[in-house]
């Protein structure tokens, strides 16, 4: 029984070995990840039926009273039987691959099994096609959950189908005698052995997904590592700066012999090997890269002549061609080179394809980013644009008052609304200003309207010298002078005062505008600010544009906020402390 159990443990190191080294090919491993398919079963059933063949023909002979090992053994003696390791592949076979898999393994084997002769070989046609049956039904459950059994769950289901063997062996022989003679000789060592084997087979399977698991973790870390990498310069678009720092990185995690990106026309950048001809600013000069461009699809070359560059010594021998997309079409191209076309392997041509939507992903993503800036500009100068007319106005009707009366301080005033607009239209270009400037234009519009009510309005700044140099939207601060001025004091002629307070808090800018006036009804301090509010004085329209402009740019938090009382009214809102490089 020992010499049994030995001889059966070379043979199953022979299965094992064939299937660890069948398990370390990619194209394999990747069609177990498709067992339901036709194609995946029957390569199946084709290496299990080889597998099974290599066993029947590579048994243990046994006749009454001894063992006898051979070679091979294509027929058996009438009184012979045999001990092989057939039960161990037909039941891997069907936890693998699913009755279909299992049944079609179990035929072939049981029919090589019955030429071969022997002691009643019809008992084993049908043990191998129950077998098979068996294995492959309780395989179907890992299949649907696209799985494997553990090793565990193997070795039991191992054990369970060699009793089934032992089973008809005993059910089908013509001699009980003989065949329970035969059974408690070869009934521990083969079960042993087959649920060795099984729990091995699914080990290996096992340990190389574990493998393959950690290897795409790796890659996923590095994939995710060198999108974050790029997506600077990718937002940025096809430029030769941004490209070439992109380039730069992607050779360097990619270990590839060279990186190139092109647009539609031109070679935008080329770093590694063949960059003494590969020139940025130079047209496209391969025949691959100007395929791709045309059909959007990605290509592979495997040869100097299929990457099509006709410069004599060019050292690269593969490539692979990523188009690079938007919603506009192809814009361009990533190309990724080696010197050696050995190093271009299925893997790479994945990944590659991978990077390709990321890459693409990350451009439209800039241009988005680029359409979303140019459109909120425009708001902005569309808001800028309904203000200044609101001021003009009134000083223009303010200037032409003052001829009849003072010409001279007409005169001044003109200059100092020039010098104002002048300003102004230069602080149009751009949708922030420093404090500083924003301040000069409130005391210029504070000289205006003094001149058009002398000593009606009083102004007390209190600014911390260090917030000066800040961004500002341009009239955040003097459209609430203005609107204090207009609407805050009724028609009361004296003690009329505005306060502007702009401190640091929080690591923010609090800018207040507070006067004492008579303050808003409750219905209106809610509404103000957030529409339209129609009054004798105006619409509301200018305090609506602010409220705006200061969520377009620094988002709901610095919206304007309204504390109103029959004692005046309080506006504030919190900016973000920035300069104007910023």
């Amino acid at each position: 029984m020992v010499s049994l159990f030995i001889l059966l443990l070379e043979r199953v190191g022979l299965i094992i070995l064939i299937a660890y080294l069948l398990l370390n090919i990619s194209v394999f491993k990747q069609r177990l990840a498709y067992r339901r398919k036709w194609s995946t079963q029957g390569l199946l059933i084709l290496i299990f039926a080889l597998f099974a063949t290599i066993s029947n023909f590579n048994g243990v002979e046994i006749l009454p009273g001894q063992i006898i090992s051979n070679a091979s053994l294509t027929a058996l003696s009438d009184e012979a039987s045999l001990a092989n390791t057939r039960t161990l592949t037909i039941g891997i076979s069907g936890l693998i691959g699913g009755p279909i898999v299992g049944i079609s393994v179990g035929v072939i084997s049981g029919i090589i099994r019955f030429s071969q002769g022997g002691i009643d070989p019809q008992v084993y046609v049908f043990s191998s096609l129950l077998i098979g049956l068996v294995a492959g039904l309780y395989g179907q459950k890992f299949i649907k959950k696209e799985s494997f059994p553990s090793p565990i769950q193997g070795g039991i289901m191992g054990a369970v189908v060699e009793m089934i063997q032992m089973a008809c062996i005993l059910l089908f022989s013509s001699s009980l005698p003989e065949a329970w003679q035969l059974v408690q000789f070869i009934i521990l060592p083969m079960t042993l052995i087959n649920s060795l084997g099984v729990a091995v087979f699914l080990s290996i399977i096992h340990a190389a997904q574990k493998q393959e698991m950690q290897a795409r973790a790796i890659q996923t870390h590095d994939v995710l590592k060198l999108a974050n990498a790029t997506l600077p310069y990718f937002r940025a678009g096809l430029a030769e700066q941004s490209c070439k720092k992109a380039a730069e990185i992607i050779k360097k995690f990619m270990k590839v012999s060279a990186v190139s990106i092109t647009d539609k026309e031109q070679i935008l950048t080329h770093v590694g090997s063949g960059s003494d001809h590969h020139r940025p600013s130079h047209e496209i000069i391969t025949d691959l890269s100007h395929d791709v461009l045309h059909t959007g699809e990605v290509k592979e070359a495997h040869s100097h002549e299929e990457i099509g560059c006709d410069v004599p010594g060019c050292p690269l021998e593969a490539a692979i061609v990523i188009p690079l997309k938007t919603t506009k079409g192809v814009i361009g191209t990533l190309k990724l080179y080696f010197t050696n076309a050995d190093e271009l392997t299925f893997v790479e041509r994945q990944l590659a394809e991978g990077l390709g939507n990321i890459f693409s992903s990350q451009i439209e993503l800039g241009e988005a980013e680029v359409h979303a800036r140019l459109l909120q500009d425009a708001e902005i100068k569309s808001l800028q644009a309904q203000v200044n007319p609101h001021f003009f106005f009134n000083a223009i009707n303010t200037i032409s008052a003052l001829i009849r009366v003072d010409s001279e301080q007409a005169r001044k005033l003109l200059l100092r609304l020039s010098q104002f607009f002048r300003s102004n239209l230069q602080g149009a270009r751009k949708n922030l200003i420093s404090l500083e400037k924003e301040l000069e234009q409130v005391k210029a519009y504070q000289l205006l309207e003094q001149a058009r009510f002398p000593g009606r309005f009083t102004i007390h700044f209190s600014v911390e010298e260090k917030l000066k140099t800040i961004a500002v939207p341009p009239f955040i601060v003097q459209i609430l002078v203005e609107n204090a001025f207009k609407h805050a004091f009724d028609t009361r002629q004296e003690n009329n005062h505005v306060w502007i307070r702009i401190v640091e808090k929080e690591n923010q800018a609090l800018i207040q505008v507070e006067d004492n006036g008579v303050g808003l009804p409750a219905d209106i301090a809610k509404r103000v600010g957030k529409e339209v509010v129609p009054s004798n004085k105006g619409t509301g329209s200018a305090l609506e544009n602010l409220n705006r402009r200061l969520e377009s740019l620094f988002g709901e938090e610095a919206m304007l906020s309204f504390d109103s009382t029959n004692e005046g009214t309080c506006i504030s809102c919190f900016i973000p402390i920035k300069k104007e490089s910023d």
